[in-house]
Protein backbone atom coordinates (compact mmCIF):
# COMPACT_ATOMS: atom_id res chain seq x y z
CA UNK A 1 0.00 0.00 0.00
CA UNK A 2 1.00 3.86 -0.48
CA UNK A 3 0.91 5.79 2.79
CA UNK A 4 1.39 9.44 2.90
CA UNK A 5 3.41 11.15 6.12
CA UNK A 6 2.21 14.84 6.86
CA UNK A 7 5.06 16.44 8.92
CA UNK A 8 8.63 14.93 9.12
CA UNK A 9 9.40 17.18 12.10
CA UNK A 10 11.05 13.83 15.15
CA UNK A 11 8.13 11.95 15.09
CA UNK A 12 7.26 12.24 11.55
CA UNK A 13 10.62 11.23 10.81
CA UNK A 14 10.65 8.11 13.23
CA UNK A 15 7.14 7.23 11.95
CA UNK A 16 8.27 7.71 8.50
CA UNK A 17 11.35 5.05 9.66
CA UNK A 18 9.10 2.36 10.89
CA UNK A 19 6.68 2.58 7.85
CA UNK A 20 9.43 1.92 5.33
CA UNK A 21 10.43 -1.18 7.30
CA UNK A 22 6.62 -2.78 6.90
CA UNK A 23 6.14 -5.39 4.91
CA UNK A 24 2.55 -3.92 3.87
CA UNK A 25 3.77 -1.04 3.29
CA UNK A 26 5.20 -0.55 -0.83
CA UNK A 27 5.34 3.24 -0.72
CA UNK A 28 5.69 6.14 0.52
CA UNK A 29 5.10 10.14 -0.52
CA UNK A 30 5.77 13.06 1.88
CA UNK A 31 5.38 16.68 2.39
CA UNK A 32 6.40 19.18 5.29
CA UNK A 33 6.42 22.88 5.47
CA UNK A 34 9.68 22.80 5.25
CA UNK A 35 11.47 21.74 2.29
CA UNK A 36 14.85 20.11 3.81
CA UNK A 37 12.91 18.15 6.01
CA UNK A 38 10.88 16.40 3.45
CA UNK A 39 13.91 16.27 0.67
CA UNK A 40 15.87 14.58 3.97
CA UNK A 41 13.08 12.15 4.68
CA UNK A 42 12.51 11.38 0.72
CA UNK A 43 16.41 10.27 0.95
CA UNK A 44 16.74 8.28 3.92
CA UNK A 45 13.39 6.42 2.65
CA UNK A 46 13.18 6.63 -0.68
CA UNK A 47 10.08 8.59 -0.47
CA UNK A 48 8.38 10.93 -3.37
CA UNK A 49 7.83 14.03 -1.96
CA UNK A 50 4.80 16.45 -2.83
CA UNK A 51 4.42 20.33 -2.00
CA UNK A 52 1.47 20.22 -0.11
CA UNK A 53 -1.66 17.91 1.80
CA UNK A 54 -3.61 18.43 -0.94
CA UNK A 55 -1.12 17.14 -3.03
CA UNK A 56 -0.17 13.83 -1.07
CA UNK A 57 -4.47 12.74 -0.73
CA UNK A 58 -4.35 13.34 -4.50
CA UNK A 59 -1.44 11.26 -5.40
CA UNK A 60 -3.29 7.71 -4.80
CA UNK A 61 -2.26 7.03 -1.22
CA UNK A 62 -4.55 4.42 0.28
CA UNK A 63 -3.95 6.04 4.26
CA UNK A 64 -2.26 9.34 5.60
CA UNK A 65 -0.25 9.51 8.66
CA UNK A 66 -0.65 13.01 10.19
CA UNK A 67 2.45 14.00 12.24
CA UNK A 68 2.24 17.85 11.39
CA UNK A 69 2.00 20.72 14.19
CA UNK A 70 -1.12 20.31 16.72
CA UNK A 71 -2.78 23.02 15.33
CA UNK A 72 -3.20 21.81 11.89
CA UNK A 73 -4.73 18.54 12.95
CA UNK A 74 -8.22 19.31 12.43
CA UNK A 75 -7.65 20.70 9.08
CA UNK A 76 -5.68 17.78 8.45
CA UNK A 77 -7.87 15.14 9.60
CA UNK A 78 -10.81 17.23 7.69
CA UNK A 79 -9.27 17.12 4.16
CA UNK A 80 -7.92 13.35 5.06
CA UNK A 81 -11.68 12.14 5.48
CA UNK A 82 -13.33 14.36 3.02
CA UNK A 83 -11.03 12.38 0.76
CA UNK A 84 -12.03 9.40 1.54
CA UNK A 85 -8.66 8.72 2.90
CA UNK A 86 -7.86 6.33 6.07
CA UNK A 87 -5.77 8.73 8.32
CA UNK A 88 -3.93 8.38 11.74
CA UNK A 89 -3.03 11.41 13.56
CA UNK A 90 -0.58 11.84 16.13
CA UNK A 91 -2.54 13.15 20.10
CA UNK A 92 -3.66 15.38 20.45
CA UNK A 93 -7.22 15.37 18.22
CA UNK A 94 -6.55 19.85 18.32
CA UNK A 95 -5.14 21.66 20.53
CA UNK A 96 -8.59 22.40 22.53
CA UNK A 97 -11.46 20.63 23.49
CA UNK A 98 -13.71 22.50 21.42
CA UNK A 99 -12.14 22.42 18.19
CA UNK A 100 -11.59 18.29 19.08
CA UNK A 101 -15.71 17.95 20.11
CA UNK A 102 -15.79 19.60 16.08
CA UNK A 103 -13.65 16.92 15.17
CA UNK A 104 -15.81 14.55 16.55
CA UNK A 105 -18.64 15.83 14.56
CA UNK A 106 -17.08 15.89 11.66
CA UNK A 107 -15.90 11.88 11.91
CA UNK A 108 -19.82 10.55 13.24
CA UNK A 109 -21.10 8.65 11.40
CA UNK A 110 -18.29 8.28 8.58
CA UNK A 111 -16.92 5.21 7.18
CA UNK A 112 -13.64 6.80 6.96
CA UNK A 113 -11.47 5.47 9.80
CA UNK A 114 -9.37 7.56 11.80
CA UNK A 115 -7.16 6.13 14.32
CA UNK A 116 -5.40 8.81 17.04
CA UNK A 117 -1.71 7.64 18.52
CA UNK A 118 -1.42 6.88 21.72
CA UNK A 119 1.25 4.22 21.76
CA UNK A 120 1.11 2.66 24.89
CA UNK A 121 -2.17 0.61 23.97
CA UNK A 122 0.39 -1.53 21.48
CA UNK A 123 3.06 -2.05 24.02
CA UNK A 124 3.40 -5.89 24.95
CA UNK A 125 3.66 -4.60 28.76
CA UNK A 126 0.20 -2.50 28.99
CA UNK A 127 -1.54 -5.08 26.81
CA UNK A 128 -0.55 -7.97 28.73
CA UNK A 129 -2.08 -6.32 31.99
CA UNK A 130 -5.38 -5.09 30.03
CA UNK A 131 -5.45 -8.80 29.80
CA UNK A 132 -5.26 -9.76 33.15
CA UNK A 133 -7.52 -7.46 34.59
CA UNK A 134 -10.05 -8.06 32.00
CA UNK A 135 -9.61 -12.12 32.69
CA UNK A 136 -10.21 -11.34 36.17
CA UNK A 137 -6.65 -12.20 37.12
CA UNK A 138 -6.84 -9.41 40.42
CA UNK A 139 -10.21 -10.38 41.62
CA UNK A 140 -11.49 -6.67 42.52
CA UNK A 141 -8.87 -4.01 41.32
CA UNK A 142 -8.72 -1.45 43.81
CA UNK A 143 -5.82 0.81 43.15
CA UNK A 144 -3.69 1.91 39.45
CA UNK A 145 -0.41 3.40 39.62
CA UNK A 146 0.58 4.77 36.76
CA UNK A 147 3.77 6.91 36.11
CA UNK A 148 5.21 8.90 33.22
CA UNK A 149 8.64 11.21 34.58
CA UNK A 150 11.09 12.47 31.58
CA UNK A 151 14.78 12.56 31.72
CA UNK A 152 14.93 15.92 30.88
CA UNK A 153 12.25 19.23 30.17
CA UNK A 154 11.51 20.24 26.60
CA UNK A 155 12.25 23.12 25.04
CA UNK A 156 10.54 26.29 25.82
CA UNK A 157 9.02 27.02 22.62
CA UNK A 158 7.33 23.28 23.32
CA UNK A 159 6.22 24.33 26.68
CA UNK A 160 4.61 27.07 25.26
CA UNK A 161 2.76 25.40 22.71
CA UNK A 162 1.56 22.22 24.98
CA UNK A 163 -1.20 22.85 26.41
CA UNK A 164 0.29 22.34 30.36
CA UNK A 165 1.75 18.75 31.53
CA UNK A 166 -1.67 17.49 32.00
CA UNK A 167 -2.54 17.72 28.38
CA UNK A 168 0.72 16.96 26.55
CA UNK A 169 2.13 14.11 29.11
CA UNK A 170 -0.74 12.84 31.62
CA UNK A 171 -2.75 12.33 29.14
CA UNK A 172 -1.32 9.08 28.20
CA UNK A 173 -1.77 8.23 31.94
CA UNK A 174 -5.12 9.07 31.36
CA UNK A 175 -5.69 6.97 28.14
CA UNK A 176 -3.76 3.95 29.60
CA UNK A 177 -5.70 3.81 32.84
CA UNK A 178 -9.08 4.24 30.55
CA UNK A 179 -7.56 1.60 28.29
CA UNK A 180 -6.11 -0.84 30.88
CA UNK A 181 -9.17 -1.11 33.30
CA UNK A 182 -12.19 -0.24 31.05
CA UNK A 183 -13.07 1.90 33.52
CA UNK A 184 -14.05 6.12 32.82
CA UNK A 185 -12.81 8.98 35.24
CA UNK A 186 -15.10 10.32 37.25
CA UNK A 187 -13.29 12.76 39.49
CA UNK A 188 -10.29 14.17 40.07
CA UNK A 189 -7.83 15.92 42.56
CA UNK A 190 -4.53 17.06 41.29
CA UNK A 191 -1.20 19.16 42.64
CA UNK A 192 1.72 20.32 41.37
CA UNK A 193 4.58 22.04 41.63
CA UNK A 194 7.96 23.48 39.89
CA UNK A 195 11.44 22.30 41.06
CA UNK A 196 13.36 23.71 38.10
CA UNK A 197 13.41 24.79 34.35
CA UNK A 198 11.96 28.60 35.14
CA UNK A 199 10.49 28.91 31.52
CA UNK A 200 8.06 26.08 32.73
CA UNK A 201 7.18 28.37 36.02
CA UNK A 202 6.95 31.61 33.44
CA UNK A 203 4.64 29.74 31.00
CA UNK A 204 2.21 29.03 33.56
CA UNK A 205 2.65 25.15 33.72
CA UNK A 206 4.09 23.25 36.20
CA UNK A 207 6.54 20.41 36.26
CA UNK A 208 5.69 18.15 38.63
CA UNK A 209 1.95 16.89 39.42
CA UNK A 210 0.40 13.91 41.00
CA UNK A 211 -3.59 13.58 40.82
CA UNK A 212 -5.55 11.09 42.19
CA UNK A 213 -8.37 9.85 40.25
CA UNK A 214 -11.55 8.04 40.91
CA UNK A 215 -12.77 5.81 38.53
CA UNK A 216 -16.23 5.18 37.81
CA UNK A 217 -16.28 1.62 39.85
CA UNK A 218 -14.77 3.07 42.67
CA UNK A 219 -10.93 2.35 41.93
CA UNK A 220 -8.38 4.82 42.65
CA UNK A 221 -5.76 5.72 39.99
CA UNK A 222 -2.43 7.80 41.27
CA UNK A 223 -0.84 9.30 38.52
CA UNK A 224 2.81 11.07 38.96
CA UNK A 225 4.34 12.61 36.19
CA UNK A 226 7.40 14.94 36.06
CA UNK A 227 9.44 16.71 33.11
CA UNK A 228 13.00 16.08 35.88
CA UNK A 229 14.21 12.15 35.91
CA UNK A 230 17.98 12.01 35.31
CA UNK A 231 18.08 8.70 35.07
CA UNK A 232 15.87 8.55 32.24
CA UNK A 233 12.17 7.96 30.90
CA UNK A 234 10.44 6.11 33.29
CA UNK A 235 7.23 5.08 32.46
CA UNK A 236 5.35 2.17 34.74
CA UNK A 237 2.35 1.02 35.88
CA UNK A 238 0.98 -1.04 38.64
CA UNK A 239 -2.32 -2.59 39.25
CA UNK A 240 -3.20 -4.13 42.42
CA UNK A 241 -5.95 -6.28 42.88
CA UNK A 242 -7.89 -8.58 45.74
CA UNK A 243 -6.53 -11.28 43.43
CA UNK A 244 -2.98 -10.91 42.70
CA UNK A 245 -1.00 -7.74 41.76
CA UNK A 246 1.07 -6.72 38.64
CA UNK A 247 3.32 -4.39 37.03
CA UNK A 248 3.97 -2.63 33.65
CA UNK A 249 7.63 -1.77 32.81
CA UNK A 250 9.26 -4.08 36.29
CA UNK A 251 12.46 -4.70 33.98
CA UNK A 252 15.85 -4.42 33.57
CA UNK A 253 16.18 -0.88 31.70
CA UNK A 254 13.94 0.68 34.03
CA UNK A 255 15.61 4.13 35.21
CA UNK A 256 15.52 3.72 39.46
CA UNK A 257 18.29 2.44 41.23
CA UNK A 258 18.09 0.25 44.10
CA UNK A 259 19.50 0.98 47.35
CA UNK A 260 18.86 -2.56 48.87
CA UNK A 261 21.93 -4.60 50.34
CA UNK A 262 22.65 -7.22 47.75
CA UNK A 263 19.80 -6.17 45.25
CA UNK A 264 21.59 -5.83 41.38
CA UNK A 265 17.92 -5.24 39.97
CA UNK A 266 17.55 -3.68 37.47
CA UNK A 267 21.02 -4.27 35.87
CA UNK A 268 20.10 -3.09 32.08
CA UNK A 269 21.38 0.47 30.75
CA UNK A 270 18.21 2.73 31.69
CA UNK A 271 15.43 3.62 29.00
CA UNK A 272 16.56 7.47 27.78
CA UNK A 273 13.98 8.43 25.28
CA UNK A 274 10.06 7.38 24.73
CA UNK A 275 11.47 6.33 21.01
CA UNK A 276 13.63 4.26 22.83
CA UNK A 277 10.99 3.03 25.46
CA UNK A 278 8.24 2.59 23.13
CA UNK A 279 9.95 1.46 19.93
CA UNK A 280 8.40 -1.66 19.31
CA UNK A 281 5.05 -0.58 20.24
CA UNK A 282 5.42 2.21 17.60
CA UNK A 283 5.75 -0.10 15.31
CA UNK A 284 2.69 -2.05 16.69
CA UNK A 285 0.59 0.75 16.44
CA UNK A 286 1.89 1.46 12.84
CA UNK A 287 1.04 -2.15 11.33
CA UNK A 288 -2.03 -1.48 13.23
CA UNK A 289 -3.15 1.33 10.85
CA UNK A 290 -2.12 -0.21 7.87
CA UNK A 291 -4.52 -3.19 9.16
CA UNK A 292 -7.46 -0.39 9.07
CA UNK A 293 -6.09 0.97 5.73
CA UNK A 294 -6.68 -2.95 4.47
CA UNK A 295 -10.09 -2.78 6.07
CA UNK A 296 -9.30 -5.76 8.08
CA UNK A 297 -10.07 -4.22 11.57
CA UNK A 298 -11.75 -1.17 13.04
CA UNK A 299 -9.67 1.93 14.67
CA UNK A 300 -8.09 0.51 17.67
CA UNK A 301 -7.79 4.70 19.33
CA UNK A 302 -10.94 6.49 17.58
CA UNK A 303 -11.18 10.51 17.98
CA UNK A 304 -13.42 9.46 21.13
CA UNK A 305 -11.11 7.39 22.71
CA UNK A 306 -9.29 10.44 22.55
CA UNK A 307 -11.36 12.52 23.57
CA UNK A 308 -12.32 10.86 27.05
CA UNK A 309 -8.45 11.51 27.75
CA UNK A 310 -8.65 15.00 26.89
CA UNK A 311 -11.46 15.84 29.59
CA UNK A 312 -9.86 14.12 32.30
CA UNK A 313 -7.03 16.00 31.41
CA UNK A 314 -8.83 19.24 31.12
CA UNK A 315 -10.67 18.51 34.85
CA UNK A 316 -6.94 18.04 36.36
CA UNK A 317 -6.03 21.33 34.63
CA UNK A 318 -8.73 22.89 36.49
CA UNK A 319 -8.59 21.11 39.79
CA UNK A 320 -4.70 22.50 39.67
CA UNK A 321 -5.35 25.65 39.04
CA UNK A 322 -8.38 25.82 41.61
CA UNK A 323 -7.18 23.66 44.22
CA UNK A 324 -9.97 21.35 44.74
CA UNK A 325 -11.57 18.26 43.46
CA UNK A 326 -12.89 19.09 39.92
CA UNK A 327 -15.29 15.93 38.13
CA UNK A 328 -14.85 15.32 34.77
CA UNK A 329 -18.74 15.94 33.79
CA UNK A 330 -17.81 19.69 34.85
CA UNK A 331 -15.36 20.12 32.25
CA UNK A 332 -17.62 17.87 29.72
CA UNK A 333 -18.71 19.42 26.27
CA UNK A 334 -22.08 18.82 24.96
Amino acid sequence: MRIGILGLGRIGAFHAETLSGLDAVGSLIVADPVADAAKAAAERFGADVADTPEAVLAAGVDGVVVAAATDAHPALIRAAVEAGVPVFCEKPVARTMAEGVEVLKLVAGREVPVQIGFNRRFDAGFAAARDAVRAGELGTLHTVRSTTLDPAPPPASYIAASGGIFRDCAVHDFDAIRWVTGREVSEVYAVGGNRGADYIRAAGDADTTGAVLTLDDGTIAVVSNSRHNARGHDVRMELHGSADSVAVGLEDRLPLRSVEPGTGFPAGIPHDFFMDRFAAAYRTELTAFTEVVAGTRPSPCTVEDALEAGWTAEACTLSLREHRPVRVAEVRLP
